[in-house]
């Protein structure tokens, strides 16, 4: 019975890959999403020799807090591969963590990449799939993915447009008869907004706070518009003074921090405008009457669909599952390769 349990390992186990800045999150054909852990290696540094000591969840408990023994990485920098043997060892990790039961079978392996990905850093993506013992590894572009992912019928002969925001970038694509009539690719996304939260709490309130304080803040009781009371919510945060040098705990309020967000929700509704801008008359007009799909772990900060509608008077709306878009939709490519050939680049 084992013999034939492996042997169907072997034959369901491709899969697609949403390699995040942020989070990395797996695929696998027939059996939908079963990955999800944060993009994150850490080291145990003995005499020079790296030894993998933590990868994902625990690997990031562990960022900002290491000994001078270990260290925590992030392999990838706005949305590409910024350490190449760390991207390589974290896939090896996914993959074995996937694929408990078939240990010799090869998958073939879906990944996408952001538009504005060089060929150079399209190769880098394809090189470290393979080395991490995929079969084949085809790569499929981001907006499609998150489009494909929101249930958007981006096959028709109309104009959509979706913004996709994730950990290190953001995609703001037009699509049209299943390909991308425009896109463009912003360096602005969750830690941009991370960032910009450290940097006003160190300005405004002399608090240095490190990235994961900074990201619980913008997670609950992040809003890119001022509350309507002028205060909002508000939460106890912990850091150190930076005026005498001791741990203090301090007050923030929804309002400080969307005014410290004012920047990068600026730069993604200029990405917006400026999509539209140059988008074909005919499908500006499609648009008009579809709006604007949010995908990405980005189009969960409080407000961000207001912001949008504010700045461009469309209806914006957030897809059902928008932090897992663009993995169920390079899923889906894997599922309906046929259908969706011209989208899966596997020779660049």
């Amino acid at each position: 019975m084992s013999i034939f349990g492996n042997l169907g390992g072997l034959f369901s186990s491709d899969m697609a890959i949403d390699l995040g800045t942020a989070n990395t999150l797996v695929y696998v054909k027939g059996r939908g999403v079963i990955l999800s852990e944060p993009s994150v290696v850490a080291y145990h540094v003995k005499d020079g020799v790296k030894k993998v000591l933590a990868v994902g969840e625990d690997a990031k408990l562990m960022l900002g807090r290491t000994p001078g023994s270990i260290e925590a990485i992030r392999p990838m920098r706005e949305g590409v591969i910024a350490d190449f043997d760390t991207a390589e060892e974290m896939i090896k990790h996914f993959i074995r963590k996937v694929h408990k039961r078939s240990t010799f079978s090869k998958p073939k392996i879906i990944v996408c990449v952001p538009h504005g990905a060089t060929p150079v850093e399209k190769r880098a993506i394809r090189q470290s799939v393979l080395s991490a013992g995929a079969r084949r590894a085809g790569l499929i572009a981001e907006p499609i993915a998150a489009a494909i992912g929101a249930g958007m019928p981006i096959t028709d002969p109309t104009g959509n447009m979706v913004v996709d925001i994730g950990g290190g970038t953001t995609e703001v694509a037009v699509l049209s008869l299943g390909d991308i009539v425009y896109a463009r690719s912003v360096r602005v996304g969750g830690d941009r907004m991370d960032e910009a939260i450290i940097n006003y709490l160190r300005r405004q309130q002399n608090l240095l706070v490190g990235e994961a304080t900074a990201e619980r803040i913008k997670t609950s009781i992040g809003t890119a518009r001022m509350p309507d009371d002028g205060r909002g919510q508000s939460m106890q945060i912990r850091g150190r003074d930076l005026l005498n040098g001791v741990p203090k705990e301090i007050e923030v309020s929804q309002a400080q921090i969307a005014e410290a967000l004012a920047e990068p929700v600026q730069q993604i509704c200029e990405a917006v405008m400026t999509a539209l801008e140059t988008t074909p008359p005919d499908l500006a007009a499609d648009i008009v009457d579809r709006g604007v799909m949010l995908t990405g772990g980005g189009a969960l900060l409080g407000d961000l669909d207001l912001a949008l509608r504010e700045q461009t008077g469309l209806a914006v709306s957030i897809a059902d599952e928008s932090l897992n878009c663009v993995a169920l939709g390079t899923g889906k490519a894997l599922e309906y390769e046929k259908q969706l050939a011209h989208a899966i680049d596997y020779d660049s």
